[in-house]
């Protein structure tokens, strides 16, 4: 059963990402038309269009977090969890699925994250603009689980 469905827009991908592909596509249409520009055009679109978004789901034995339409996608049992906090990111540990100094970074924009941590000692982040709903929601879920 899913108690908590959330997806996050990535701003900062769209920001970024928008300008560099209307970019590309106008220089290969005034400048030069070339395969190369193409195939980075694709190239551009698809990674586009995979971190656009990350959703969250919670349900009553695990935490599942995807991209965009879902084919990267990680998987966090509930009874493997032994801590989970808020946290705030710095803003140079970036955006996308990144080791960061003590942890691996899941995030499309922002920088606040809900801290999960395994009962095997990794760290995981997971990018979030509604920190407190996660974390709560995360938090009742495990109490279920236990």
């Amino acid at each position: 059963m899913l108690r908590y469905h959330h997806r996050q827009f990535g701003t900062v991908v769209f920001a970024i990402g928008g300008p560099v592909v209307l970019l590309v596509i106008l220089l290969l249409i005034f400048v030069e038309y070339h395969p190369v520009g193409v195939g980075g055009l694709i190239f551009l679109v698809i990674c586009f269009g995979l971190f656009l978004t990350l959703t969250v789901n919670v349900t009553e034995k695990d935490i599942l977090i995807f991209f965009g339409p879902g084919l990267i996608r990680k998987r966090f049992p509930l009874d493997s969890i032994e801590g989970v906090r808020t946290v705030r990111n710095k803003w140079y540990y970036g955006w996308g699925i990144r080791r960061a100094p003590d942890c691996w970074l899941y995030n499309v924009s922002g920088l606040d994250s809900v801290e999960i941590e395994l009962k095997n000692g990794r760290i995981y982040r997971i990018g979030t603009d509604q920190p407190e709903a996660l974390l709560r929601e995360i938090e009742k879920a495990c109490e279920i689980s236990s």
